[in-house]
């Protein structure tokens, strides 16, 4: 996805990182699987903390795409094969301020994020479409509601999917190449199969947890993040936190001390197709149960 050079911010870079302060929306908690993220070396005491992960460097390596021999369950992409690049991927939702200071960090180092935006933020705040797309960057579906869409019915799964694609598809033009189930790291295989049906060849997880939605200080986000970081790795991360606002210029000039690129996903996987408009749901039982009444 490319886009022309990003504009000039209306705000003031120094006081949005010295000011801010999230605006409550939506829950801007992260999407860990507690079982498989990287663990913090700050804060040990709180319960929901992940486990450690094994070894020094990120989760155990996971191939490029966890295939499927369904064409009808879309697989995950959490690593890539390359040694010069990385994604950093957030978690839409939160302050407009703060994601904007966000992007607009990214954009004094040439860097271009993933947004795997909430379809209720993009409701509350459209303008933050055209923001995204205009600083180089790119969107993705991270469902409509941000809620345990692991609980739900397939239906009810498909829907929360195919309401956030509509939306993009309503303020962008396309539903972009990517989804990310909410509240887990790694999506079922009924989330993976309503995904395929909305329009999504793949999907987007991660391989190493920033843990910023804990908030745990902006030097542990910074370390967690380049102490465990490599080529290849899709890192997550969040909008709607000043900490991470105020730890990204340190991580981004990290990473190109290490030779590595902030690229988005799309960048990092070319070969993977944009989502197409998916066929309308069938209707459930109930549905035709209500329409005949």
């Amino acid at each position: 996805m490319t886009s022309p050079e990003p504009p000039q911010s209306t705000w003031s870079r120094r006081s949005v990182l010295a000011a801010l302060a999230p605006v409550p929306l939506l829950a801007a908690g992260g999407c860990s699987d507690p079982g498989r993220a990287a663990a913090p070396e700050a804060h040990p005491s709180r319960e929901q903390l992940p486990a450690p992960s094994t070894g020094s460097g990120s989760t155990a390596p996971r191939p490029a795409t966890a295939a499927s021999n369904d064409p009808a369950v879309a697989p995950e992409a959490s690593h890539a094969p390359v040694s010069d690049a990385v994604a950093l991927t957030f978690h839409g939702a939160g302050s407009p301020q703060l994601a904007n200071a966000l992007l607009t960090e990214a954009e004094h180092s040439g860097a271009r994020l993933t947004i795997l935006a909430v379809g209720a933020w993009l409701a509350q705040y459209p303008e933050m479409a055209e923001r995204t797309l205009h600083g180089g960057h790119e969107l993705g579906n991270h469902t409509e509601h941000h809620l345990d869409i692991d609980a739900m019915s397939p239906d009810d799964a498909y829907q929360e999917i195919e309401q956030c694609a509509q939306r993009l598809e309503q303020l962008t033009g396309s539903r972009g190449r990517w989804f990310r189930q909410s509240q887990a790291q790694h999506a079922s295989p009924t989330v993976r199969t309503a995904a395929r049906r909305a329009g999504y060849t793949t999907l987007l997880s991660y391989d190493l947890d920033s843990l910023d939605y804990l908030d745990p200080g902006t030097r542990a986000i910074e370390q967690t993040v380049l102490d465990r970081i490599r080529g290849g790795d899709v890192v997550s991360m969040h909008l709607g936190h000043q900490q991470t606002v105020t730890a990204l210029p340190v991580i981004l000039q990290g990473l190109a001390r290490r030779g590595l690129r902030a690229v988005t996903a799309s960048e990092l996987f070319p070969t993977v197709r944009a989502a197409a408009r998916s066929q309308p749901l069938p209707a459930s039982p109930n549905t035709l149960k209500e329409a005949t009444k």
